[in-house]
């Protein structure tokens, strides 16, 4: 059963992190109004067009408002902008993505931080797996986003739809590195279950001790 256990987390790896998708070059060459200023940052023009009434929720083809498209883009004044004229902070695209992972992904503290004082709620399920914003940084080792999450009260045990929680996906998915190990003290310091197992029965320490991450599994011991 644990070498079934390893192999389906060799098989599920290389998908985890890739259902995010960024605006391609096609969608920005389709965009105009509020979209088309979020991408490039123009906070005066997104002003403007909402105080001409365009609508702050606006999608493109991927479900994608404004507030998306500057996160991607890592435009923090224009996300303001839009949060404090009423653009919906909880929207998720078609992906189910939300600001709040989208800036977690692209190991962008700032962003979290600032997204959640604008209501984006980091208890919210996204992406295709039902995760969250924490397990997505935990499974890349984006600690200081992990810490902000926590702080922001983040579920700390929340399992995906893989069977997994974030202290699980910072295990099975890290590289047992400085990165991870950090984040793994972070949640083991925050309280994270870490007697929650995967389907296979088999804990995040287990799973530590197997792939020698020794620095993981003096935490977990």
């Amino acid at each position: 059963m644990f070498r079934f256990a390893l192999l389906m987390v060799t098989f599920l790896s290389g998908g985890v992190a890739t259902a995010q998708t960024a605006p391609s070059a096609a969608d920005i060459a389709s965009y105009d109004g509020l979209h088309l200023a979020a991408h490039h940052g123009d906070v005066a023009q997104v002003v403007s067009l909402l105080e001409a009434g365009a609508d702050p929720d606006i999608r493109d083809r991927a479900s994608r408002t404004p507030a998306h498209v500057a996160a991607f883009a890592s435009h923090d004044d224009v996300i303001t902008a839009l949060a404090e004229r009423g653009a919906d902070m909880n929207a998720l695209d078609n992906r189910l993505y939300d600001v709040v992972t989208i800036a977690a992904v692209a190991n962008d503290p700032e962003l979290v931080s600032l997204a959640i004082r604008l209501g984006n709620s980091p208890t919210l399920v996204t992406s295709v797996y039902d995760g969250t914003a924490l397990i997505a940084a935990a499974h890349l080792g984006h600690y200081d986003v992990v810490r902000r999450l926590v702080d922001g009260g983040a579920p700390l045990d929340h399992v995906n739809n893989l069977g997994w929680t974030a202290l699980m996906e910072a295990v099975v998915l890290g590289d047992g590195g400085a990165d991870h190990i950090r984040t793994v003290q972070i949640l083991a310091d925050a309280g994270a279950d870490r007697a929650i197992a995967d389907r296979a029965g088999v804990t995040p320490l287990q799973h530590a001790r197997a792939r020698g991450y020794a620095g993981i599994a003096a935490l977990l011991e």
